[in-house]
């Protein structure tokens, strides 16, 4: 496990532990800071799909390798240069 992946796992089990409110503040500071649109927009279809769906619903489907390839791809978009402009894809 790398020093990211370890982090990111910490940061989650660290919010998991918040309080709604705690947690719902946390999260617009997060998201105002950040300035890449792609990301955000990123973001925002996660949250969208996430709040219309069942929690869990899906990751629950998934076998251990394809729950370690999506980690391991959300650790790699962390890197700008691993990013594809959404309209590039459309």
């Amino acid at each position: 496990m790398t020093k990211s992946t370890i982090l990111t796992i910490l940061l989650l089990q660290t919010l998991i532990k918040m309080k709604t409110v705690d947690l719902k503040n946390n999260i617009h500071k997060i998201v105002d800071e950040i300035q890449n649109e792609q990301l955000l927009q990123t973001v925002y279809d996660f949250l969208k799909v996430k709040k219309s769906n069942q929690s869990g619903k899906y990751w629950e489907t998934l076998t251990d390798n394809q729950k370690n390839e999506v980690l391991l791809a959300f650790e790699e978009s962390e890197e700008d240069y691993n990013l594809i402009n959404r309209n590039d894809i459309l």
